[in-house]
């Protein structure tokens, strides 16, 4: 960008640009302080580390990011798949594996940008990201019932979810009826906030106002457990500590998973914002930038982290104009680390609980997930396995178990290859077989539909085995119409081959239209010349006149006056045959 490009920039941004997005950043940060802190309690590491990284990775994020709204950060999917990566390692020493795993999720993330690899995400059905949502909001709201009943929680970390709040729930334990006030009291007040935001059209830091209010209140009633203490520090830079090799090869596979899922989200929020800004995203760039605060913030003690739906919302309404939001809001979480972290002590773990569960609630796209589990079978199943994975399997598996079935579904269906038998009509119209329509002796004319891949390959078959029993019943030419399939690979055209090859043997005439280059292309690779001569053959783009009208004619010169009783052909007059025109 040349310097009058941008000093044009600058003079358009101005002043109202900077007062939006300063507006944007703080905002963002009131809703940033609470939400890192209950993160990071979701993976079971102490508070400061979900701040930190609320600094480290947004700043970093919105630095290289291609999104001018998408704030970077901890996340509450991620939080609760990284407590589930580090509850599995022998002896764990959380700190230290949660940044290996912040470093090697942002090392694959790279990998995945510098391969232009960004556009794959876009194969993850929305069924799947439907799904795991769901499964992560149950998993989000379960694994907090101990905090907001005030029950110790049992078991350990080679123990699932459900079996340890089997364990928790059937030790015998009091409920604490304080901390479950606090909890829900947290929870009923963030939601009647956000129902005034919504009612008023006003922005309101319920989180933080929810918060403050539950620590003011445990104060004052001596329920304060004082289990939250944050140092008035910014983290420090220091390589990330690795003193446990075989926490790598342990810890790769939720790395992916990870890397993954954050990739993921962050490009579905920024599509989703960009839908309505009509900003243009650079998905590759997207990802590096995911990828470099990934491993920014291992060098800063961070948790991995992505984009954040709430946050990245909350800073599109605020109506921040350019990426310089995300680093306001950086800067602000880093000045309340420096002057009020003292206060989070005070913040006792059941509003925090409370606080996550609506978190959960909302973390689920409700209406989107009706309309999933209406719409078509396949979608309902896909959406469904991939919430009961999360829920009774893994978390960090259930993204790459869905999209696997989401696959296995979808493989039958593609492999549905149709066909069509056409006729010449008395109208002088090529056109699709009628049920009264009688069928022609001497010309078969079937048009081919679908995906040609191994997949179709038995029906291909039977449909090849038919034309010969039509062929060896008198029929003369057979003509395929191919306009209409896609990615011919070996095993079909292995069966063509064949086919082509009986045909002749019993003398018949096989001729192809409406071949596309690809397909052209790899019967040229094949030799097909051997048993279809080229001119047999009629491209579809070879000129202006249909293919198939050609291939049509074509097959009338070769058949003569051998015609068959029901030929419209035997009604015309012998000057008549030889300007007969036809029409698709």
């Amino acid at each position: 960008m040349g310097k009058n490009q941008m000093a044009g920039r600058l003079a358009a941004y101005g002043w109202r640009g900077l007062r939006r997005d300063l507006i944007a950043g703080l905002t963002v940060a009131t809703v940033a302080v609470p939400q890192a802190m209950a993160y990071a309690l979701i993976a079971h590491v102490p508070p400061e580390y979900g701040l930190y990284t609320a600094v480290v990775m947004t700043a970093l994020g919105s630095i290289f990011g291609s999104s001018s709204h998408l704030i970077n950060g901890p996340t509450n999917a991620i939080s609760l798949v990284v407590f589930s990566a580090i509850a599995s390692l022998d002896k764990p020493n959380p700190l230290e594996a949660v940044v290996l795993l912040a470093l090697m999720v942002g090392i694959f993330q790279v990998v995945i940008a510098l391969l232009k690899l960004g556009d794959l995400t876009r194969y993850v059905s929305e069924s799947v990201i439907l799904g795991f949502m769901a499964g992560a909001g149950l998993l989000v709201a379960l694994s907090q019932l101990p905090n907001l009943l005030g029950l110790p929680s049992l078991g350990d970390g080679h123990d699932h979810l459900l079996v340890r709040l089997w364990k928790t729930a059937t030790a015998g334990n009091p409920v604490i009826m304080g901390c479950l006030a606090l909890g829900a009291g947290t929870a009923v007040t963030v939601v009647l906030l956000r129902g005034v935001e919504k009612r008023w059209k006003v922005l309101i830091p319920d989180m933080l106002i929810g918060v403050i209010l539950a620590s003011l209140a445990a104060w004052a009633f001596g329920l304060d457990d004082h289990s939250n203490a944050v140092p008035q520090a910014l983290p420090t830079f220091g390589a990330p500590p690795v003193t446990q090799l075989n926490w790598v090869s342990q810890l790769s596979g939720s790395a992916l998973a990870i890397s993954l899922l954050g990739l993921l989200e962050a490009l579905a929020i920024a599509k989703s914002i960009a839908s309505r800004t009509r900003e243009p995203l650079d998905y590759n760039r997207q990802c590096l930038a995911e990828g470099l605060a990934n491993i920014g913030g291992s060098f800063f003690h961070c948790m991995p982290g992505s984009g954040s739906l709430t946050r990245s919302a909350i800073n599109y309404q605020a109506g921040a104009v350019s990426r310089l939001s995300g680093i306001i809001s950086a800067a602000a979480v880093a000045g309340a680390l420096l002057t009020v972290a003292g206060l989070a002590q005070y913040v006792p773990k059941s509003a925090l609980a409370g606080l996550l569960l609506v978190t959960a609630w909302r973390l689920v796209d409700w209406r989107r997930l009706r309309y999933c589990l209406r719409a078509t079978r396949f979608d309902a199943w896909v959406c469904l396995i991939t919430a009961g994975a999360a829920v009774f399997i893994s978390i960090e598996y259930s993204i790459l178990i869905g999209t696997f079935f989401s696959f296995l579904f979808f493989v039958p269906r593609a492999a549905r290859l149709q066909a069509s038998e056409l006729i010449v009509s008395p109208e002088r119209v090529v056109r699709e077989k009628q049920p009264g329509d009688p069928e022609c002796g001497k010309l078969v004319l079937l048009s081919l539909e679908g995906e040609l891949f191994f997949g179709a390959a038995p029906e291909l078959e039977e449909y090849f085995a038919d034309l010969k029993r039509r062929v060896e019943q008198g029929a003369r030419v057979v003509i395929l119409r191919m306009k209409r399939i896609r990615n011919p690979d070996m095993v079909c055209l292995e069966k063509l081959q064949h086919f082509l090859q009986d045909m002749q043997a019993l003398k018949a005439t096989v001729l192809l239209c409406g071949v596309r280059p690809d397909f052209a292309r790899a019967l040229g690779n094949l030799d097909f010349q051997h048993w279809l001569p080229r001119e047999c053959v009629f491209l579809e783009e070879a000129s202006a006149q249909s293919s198939t009208l050609q291939a049509v004619r074509r097959a009338y010169a070769i058949l003569g006056d051998d015609l068959c009783a029901t030929c419209p052909r035997r009604e015309e007059g012998e000057a008549a045959k030889g300007d007969w025109y036809y029409m698709i």
